[in-house]
C-alpha cells in the first residue's frame, strides 16, 4: 500500500457479555492501520457490516479506486452490502474459501483488541462492552497505540504524515 484509502479490510468479531453476545464489525485501512469504521450490535446482521462500511465512507471519503476486502461471510455477500460497493464504484475483494490468512490485517486487530481490552473484563451488559470498545478504538488504538509496522507511529500519525507530505 502506498497511500490511505487504497485498500480496506473488514470483518466481524464477537464479544461475550452476561447479557449475551455483542457483535463488532470493523473496517481497517491497510496503509495507516486506522480503524476507519465500525458498528456494534446484539445481532450479526447485514446492517451491522453496512453501518461499519458507511461510517468508513463518511469518515474517509475515499475515491473509486478503493478495494474493500472481506471474508466470504453471508453479510458481505448480501445485496445490500454489494450495492454500497457498487454505488461508490469500489472494488470488492473476498478471501479464498477457507483461508483466514487472506484477511490477516483485521484478524490482527481482533487479537489486539481482545488481548489488550476485552479479555481483561467480564462485561455485565452489552452497553458496558460497547462503551469500552468505542473508547478503545476512538481514544486509544487510532490516537495513542504506536505500531512497529508504522515506524513506531500511531495510525492517526501515519495518516497525518501522509497528508502533510501530499500537501
Amino acid at each position: 500500500m502506498t497511500r490511505p484509502n487504497q485498500a480496506w479490510s473488514s470483518d466481524i468479531t464477537y464479544i461475550w457479555t452476561v447479557e449475551g453476545w455483542l457483535y463488532l464489525a470493523a473496517v481497517k485501512d491497510l496503509y495507516t492501520k486506522q480503524v476507519v469504521g465500525y458498528s456494534l450490535n446484539e445481532r450479526m446482521t447485514t446492517q451491522l457490516v453496512c453501518n461499519a462500511l458507511n461510517m468508513a465512507i463518511h469518515n474517509q471519503k475515499p475515491t473509486k479506486e478503493l478495494i474493500v476486502h472481506s471474508d466470504r461471510g453471508s453479510q458481505y455477500c448480501s445485496h445490500e452490502y454489494r450495492n454500497i460497493l457498487e454505488q461508490y464504484g469500489f472494488q470488492g475483494s473476498m478471501s479464498k474459501r477457507g483461508d483466514c490468512y487472506d484477511n490477516a490485517p483485521i484478524e490482527s486487530f481482533w487479537g489486539i483488541l481482545k488481548n489488550e481490552l476485552v479479555h481483561h473484563y467480564n462485561y455485565q451488559t452489552r452497553e458496558e462492552a460497547k462503551a469500552d470498545i468505542i473508547k478503545y478504538i476512538e481514544l486509544f488504538y487510532n490516537h495513542r497505540r504506536i505500531q512497529k509496522g508504522l515506524g513506531f507511529k500511531t495510525p492517526n500519525q501515519m495518516a497525518e504524515d501522509f497528508y502533510k507530505l501530499a500537501a
